[in-house]
């Protein structure tokens, strides 16, 4: 009897504890971070050993798997990482148009920006060579009540197809024929100014109509609208403004000549 007691003391004392290091140690280093993982791990160890639970070297394991548990568990690479932040931002609105502006057709993206030309290039020259000159700025009026009416004709060319979305009803054709009348209106002032603040309003109404009120366009062609719409705004703008500018110098000029 004390023959067969020596072994079973043997394999409780020295065996046990190295068949749980071997156990545990490498399902806690891959299972770790995984609280799940580790719970369903101490379960099936119980089940696995428990005949020999009550054993006082049982209980130096337990402590010692929980020590290697929280050893390994700790570590910062098994801690979840968050993202940074600019992994999680979203693309800006300035981003998201720029890539809808590459979308664009190359005739309509071309054609587009070459008719903005006129428009940068009156204040542009004017600003060169430092002198304000009234045709050119009439020139661009005019250029801009040809564009604006264009702008409020596209309505109707997007309204009478038949499987259009756009309808040819009150709503579509009327305000087709708002800008035409705000064009013709900016031609008939005497002053440039008037004109371009008239025409800078047609622009907007306009843009407001295909951008946000009426059947919408496709997106690049949103975006192509608003940056069209930008450059010809300040474009008008500027010239109004060398105009004042031309205006108050030759104010001061014509009071030292009489001083």
């Amino acid at each position: 009897d004390k023959a067969n007691m020596f072994p079973l003391i043997q394999r409780c004392c020295f065996h046990t504890p190295f068949k749980l290091q071997k156990l545990t140690a490498p399902r806690l280093l891959l299972y770790g971070k995984n609280k799940t993982t580790c719970s369903s791990l101490g379960l099936r160890l119980q089940r696995d050993v428990c005949p020999l639970s009550r054993s006082p070297c049982l209980n130096a394991a337990s402590v010692y798997a929980t020590k290697l548990q929280a050893l390994h568990t700790s570590l910062p690479f098994f801690k979840k990482k968050t993202p940074k932040e600019w992994e999680t931002k979203r693309p800006g609105v300035l981003q998201r148009s720029m890539e809808s502006l590459k979308d664009s057709p190359k005739p309509a993206l071309y054609l587009s920006l070459g008719g903005l030309i006129p428009f940068v290039s009156v204040p542009l020259t004017m600003a060169i060579q430092g002198t304000y000159y009234p045709e050119l700025a009439f020139a661009q009026i005019m250029y801009g009540a040809v564009t604006v009416s264009f702008l409020g004709g596209m309505r109707w060319g997007f309204a009478l197809p038949e499987n259009s979305p756009a309808k040819p009803d009150w709503l579509n054709l009327a305000n087709s024929t708002v800008p035409p009348l705000f064009a013709c209106q900016a031609l008939l002032f005497k002053d440039v100014t008037q004109g371009a603040v008239m025409l800078v309003m047609a622009l907007g109404i306009a843009l407001h109509y295909d951008v946000s009120l009426l059947p919408t366009y496709p997106r690049w062609f949103k975006v192509l609208r608003v940056v069209g719409t930008l450059v010809m705004v300040f474009s008008l703008l500027a010239t109004a403004a060398l105009k004042a500018i031309s205006e108050i110098e030759q104010s001061n000029s014509r009071n030292e000549w009489q001083s």
